[in-house]
């Protein structure tokens, strides 16, 4: 413990600090290349807005978090479950967090030019994704992230990370909804027949 600690201490911090820096550069190289955003909040108010707004504070709260965590002991304050924090449950929480890094860049990458962050009503490619792991589950990449999401409880078992987990959760369910009824709307018959052959999440 006296290792593995710290270790995963610094590690949490670390992680969530080049996802921010990774993401943003996606999305900027993207912007950059192609002169339209990959990231799409929806109309003021809808559900996908608000969806789209409180992951963005969330994933803040954790950045700032983590990295502060590094130096100031916070767990006091989090309400650290002192039962779940060992170093068994903290390393495995590390590796969920890779497994979960590994399969969204692995994923993002299988969907090339398919890929957006929310619905994009404007620059589809108009292709609708059914093989590889989409023959597995339709929302493979929101699965990648709740793993992440687990993976960051296990590392730091606590009120505010089961507060995330929960919250994470129940928006990204929400939002595969959301993003299932514009593939619908979108692909009709095509979509119809892709949902009876493949499961919305396992």
């Amino acid at each position: 413990m006296d290792l593995i600690e710290p270790a995963v201490r610094v590690f949490l911090g670390v992680f969530f600090l080049m996802i921010g820096l990774q993401f943003a550069a996606r999305t900027l190289g993207l912007y950059s290349r192609l002169g339209f955003s990959h990231i799409n909040y929806g109309k003021t108010g809808t559900a996908t807005w608000w969806h789209r707004h409180i992951f963005n504070l969330f994933r803040a709260a954790i950045l700032l978090m983590c990295l502060a965590r590094i130096w100031v002991d916070l767990d006091a304050w989090l309400g650290v479950f002192p039962l779940l924090y060992h170093w068994p449950v903290l390393l495995a929480g590390a590796v969920l967090l890779l497994v979960s890094y590994t399969s969204v860049n692995y994923l993002q990458a299988y969907m090339h030019e398919d890929w957006r962050s929310g619905i994009d009503d404007h620059h589809g490619s108009g292709h609708l994704l059914t093989d590889g792991p989409f023959g597995r589950s339709r929302n493979p990449l929101f699965l990648a992230v709740m793993t992440g999401q687990l993976g960051f409880f296990l590392a730091l078992p606590s009120v505010f990370s089961l507060v995330c987990l929960v919250i994470g959760v129940l928006v990204i369910m929400r939002q595969a909804r959301e993003e299932e009824k514009a593939l619908a709307r979108r692909f009709d018959e095509q979509y119809e027949a892709y949902c009876k052959r493949v499961p919305r999440w396992f």
